[in-house]
């Protein structure tokens, strides 16, 4: 236990050093400030940041990323076909694929497939 804490102390006292060795080391000036700030699809960064924004667009990309998610989670299923039985790997399958399903019907009963309302 002390062994594993002793690690440990030496683990954060090297990172520290070395974060504080990039810092002083570094060559950034105050002028490179500009080229760190982030930059995301064309916003200037120093106007104001509560400005409108598609909420139909952030709602495409939260489909997007279900559906997404839901790939990794068909996966292990393709690869458990052969490890259980059959007739219970089918009943799995069709019970995940029957709640995808009534997820798209739901979202194209709710016009959220339509880019334009």
């Amino acid at each position: 236990m002390i062994l594993m804490m002793n690690i440990l102390f030496l683990i954060l006292i090297i990172s520290n050093i070395l974060m504080l060795l990039s810092i002083i080391l570094s060559k950034k000036s105050f002028m490179d400030r500009e080229k760190c700030s982030p930059f995301e699809c064309g916003f200037d960064p120093k106007s104001m940041a509560r400005i409108p924004f598609s909420l139909h667009f952030f709602l495409i990309t939260m489909i997007f990323l279900i559906f997404d998610v839901e790939i990794a989670l068909i996966f292990p299923i393709i690869l458990t076909f052969k490890m259980v039985n059959f007739l219970t790997w089918m009943k799995i399958s069709f019970f995940f694929i029957c709640i995808l399903l009534l997820g798209l019907y739901h979202e194209w009963n709710q016009n959220m497939l339509n880019w334009t309302n």
